[in-house]
């Protein structure tokens, strides 16, 4: 695995652990969550730029992706 590539895991993996302890669910919840919201999708192409945010900045940008699919479900 690149640098590059290993690098956008960890952050996914963050993502991931920060979201399921601010809401209080499980690995496999955010990440079927992320996954109906497009949301590791999204955090991937956009890395280069939200790798350098906070984790609350993060887990707000997160829950602005989600609620816009929502509304346009």
């Amino acid at each position: 695995m690149k640098d590059e590539e290993l690098d956008i895991a960890y952050f996914l993996s963050f993502c991931i652990e920060q979201y399921g302890k601010k809401y209080q669910l499980s690995g496999d919840e955010v990440v079927s969550l992320f996954d109906r919201y497009e949301v590791l999708s999204y955090l991937e192409e956009n890395f280069e730029v939200l790798h350098t945010q906070g984790h609350r900045w993060l887990m707000e940008e997160i829950d602005e992706k989600i609620n816009s699919k929502e509304i346009n479900l």
